[in-house]
Parts: structure tokens; sequence; C-alpha cells
């Protein structure tokens, strides 16, 4: 029979060699030898038992646990653990994702952020804040305009085209303020049309949720609230009026 060192055992699993001799330590696998030296002489036996404990330790079960269920757990038990705690890491990873393309956006926008938006990507939080968007969001309007938004709203956290479109036509409009061009100008007349082509395909012509969805986007608060990507007071005044402009010419 092949004998294997601590430190090859180590080297072989992908663990420290803290880790091997501490759960020997605590008697959950114990090598089938040891020297008088202190060596520590493990089977192959022992490493299928290593194995066991290093897959039960990924599904997040705590050592206390997994030593009383060791001999015992079946692999399809085993499977059912592991596959719980990959769909929770890609529902972690999935949040974070979403929040990095946030962050990108937003410097696109503000060409700067604050470090306290990047603690959000340790995972604190984004759930529940999602949670609270949704209630809100139930709150303000019916299953079926939610279903609307849902699909069609551009959202920070998307990586698409329709998201560059509506952060253009944001940047065109502060360019406008910078320059003193008033919502009546040329290009303000051009930023309201995109606008209103863009809002044509977001809210599939209706004009109700349209004017529901901006008189909750030109309240602050009420944007926080529906997490919302907070726009400039100065941008919605000089979209609005721009807007009135062109439905008075049309």
């Amino acid at each position: 029979m092949n004998y294997f060192s601590s430190g090859e055992v180590a080297k072989n699993l992908g663990v420290s060699l803290r880790t091997v001799r501490y759960y020997d330590d605590i008697e959950l696998v114990e090598p089938t030898k040891k020297v008088d030296s202190g060596r520590r002489l493990y089977s192959a036996g022992d490493i299928l038992q290593l194995q066991k404990v290093i897959l039960l330790k990924e599904t997040a079960l705590p050592l206390k646990d997994i030593q009383k269920v060791l001999n015992q757990i079946t692999i399809e038990r085993v499977l059912l653990l592991h596959k719980e705690k990959l769909v929770g890491d890609l529902e972690g990873l999935s949040l974070s994702l979403d929040h990095t393309h946030s962050l990108l956006n937003m410097i696109k926008l503000e060409e700067d952020i604050k470090w306290e938006h990047l603690i959000p990507l340790l995972g604190e939080g984004l759930e529940g804040k999602r949670q609270k968007h949704a209630a809100e969001m139930a709150r303000v309007f019916s299953e079926e305009e939610q279903v609307i938004l849902q699909e069609n709203l551009p959202k920070l956290e998307d990586n698409s085209v329709e998201v560059e479109k509506w952060i253009n036509l944001i940047k065109r409009i502060e360019h406008c303020l910078e320059d003193g061009k008033k919502p009546a100008s040329k290009e303000g007349q051009l930023i309201a049309e995109d606008v209103m082509i863009l809002s044509q395909d977001t809210f599939h012509g209706d004009v109700e949720l349209a004017e529901k969805f901006w008189d909750v986007r030109k309240s602050e608060d009420a944007s926080n609230e529906l997490g919302f990507y907070p726009v400039k007071p100065e941008v919605l005044e000089f979209l609005e009026e721009a807007m009135k402009e062109v439905s008075v010419s049309s």
C-alpha cells in the first residue's frame, strides 16, 4: 500500500498543510499511520475522506456537522448541497456584476464616483435594496405598468445600447447647460425629439404611464425610493421645457 505525507496530500488536494493537520487534530480525518517522529502518513482511503470533507466544506456545512454525517451522507445529498451553494454564489456574483455595470455607467455620467459606492461590491445590502425598491414600485405602479417598465426601462446595471442612448442624452443636455444653450435651441429640440422617440419604445405608446413615470422622475425623493439614478434637477428642467417647446411647435 502506498502512503503519502501530509505535505504531499495538502499539495495534491490544493489545501494548506495546516488544514490537513487540523483535521487530524480534531479527529475528523486521521492518517492511517503515524511514525514515531510524528510524521503523518495517509492512505488512498484517507485521502478520499479528506476529499469528502473538502467538498462538504464547499457547501458551507460547519465542520461539527461534517463530522457527524461524513460516513452517512449520500452522494446525492452532497451534490444537492453543493448545488445550493453554487446557486447562492451565482446570485451573489450576479448582484455584484449588476452593481459594477451601474458604477461604470455612473462614471460615464459623472466622471467620478465616491469610494462608498464600491462597498456593495462586498455583497452586503444589495439584495435588501432591491427588495425595498421592488416594494416601492409595487406601491406606485400597477402590475401591468411594472411589467412594461421592467421589460423596457433601461437600468444602470444593464450593459446595453439603450442605456448608452440615455446616458448620451443626459450628457448632451449637460453640454447645452454648460454652453448656455436654451431648451428652445436647435440642439435642445433635437434632444427632446430623441427623448420622445425613446419614450415611445419604453412606454409602448402609453401616454398616461409616460407622464406618471416622468412625474416620479422629477421628484428626487421618489426617484431614490424607486432606485432610479439621480438625475440633476437642472437636466430634468431643461428636458421638460424642451419637450414643451416641441409639443407647441408641432
